[in-house]
């Protein structure tokens, strides 16, 4: 396996993270839209990620070596919250406002975690350029 796959791999991970983070991202700012219609009201998005190994990429003609990859993003199926609120414009003709199915607290510990995971991923990128350095400059004297 080259040196480089290294560079690879990370890179795979802080794309993955990236994605965890904008939809995390989007879940907060629509925490708190509402609606009138339960089958209208935003509903939580969240990531599915899966692991490419070396061998079943090159079997499956995909660029080989080991990756994550994102396989897509799904909605949540929790029923949103329903409240009485016949005084605002958006309720429906029962009076009740529908809001997203967003658990802030849960939000914002997916998004400390994948702001960790992506940052654990450029450690490992500086790691390995700074080992790939002082392999060259051993050479040098």
């Amino acid at each position: 396996m080259s040196s480089f796959k290294i560079f690879d791999i990370a890179a795979s991970g802080m794309s993955a993270q990236s994605v965890r983070l904008n939809t995390t991202a989007s879940n907060l700012a629509n925490a708190d839209s509402v609606s009138g219609d339960a089958n209208a009201v935003y509903k939580a998005r969240h990531p599915v990620f899966e692991s490419v190994k070396a061998a079943l990429a090159a079997r499956s003609g995909a660029v080989p070596g080991a990756a994550v990859r994102v396989r897509g993003i799904m909605e949540s199926q929790a029923a949103p919250e329903g409240r009485y609120e016949p005084g605002n414009p958006l309720a429906n003709e029962n009076g009740m406002i529908y809001s997203p199915n967003v658990n802030v607290i849960e939000e914002m510990t997916d998004m400390i975690s994948a702001s960790r995971a992506y940052q654990n991923n450029v450690e490992v990128m500086n790691t390995s350029k700074q080992l790939l350095i002082a392999t060259l400059k051993l050479g040098q004297t």
